[in-house]
């Protein structure tokens, strides 16, 4: 069983809805360059193009913004 408590009008404490409470914090990182990009497929010894690298910077960009 679930005990409840009752409660007078005086002891309730009213505040206002605020939408952005509920919220998480959004993490704003830095933007991804193309240089650290590469740099990072150099670390890793990948292969890459130009045009795979540019598409790699789109998809994270975007990911990290709908995050």
């Amino acid at each position: 069983m679930k005990k409840i408590r009752v409660l007078k009008a005086e002891e309730l404490e009213i505040k206002p809805f605020v939408f952005s409470d509920f919220l998480q914090e959004k993490v704003y990182l830095k933007k991804i360059s193309k240089k650290k990009l590469k740099n990072l497929a150099k670390e890793i010894h990948l292969d890459y193009t130009d045009e795979q690298i540019q598409f790699a910077k789109k998809l994270l960009e975007h990911y990290l913004a709908t995050r």
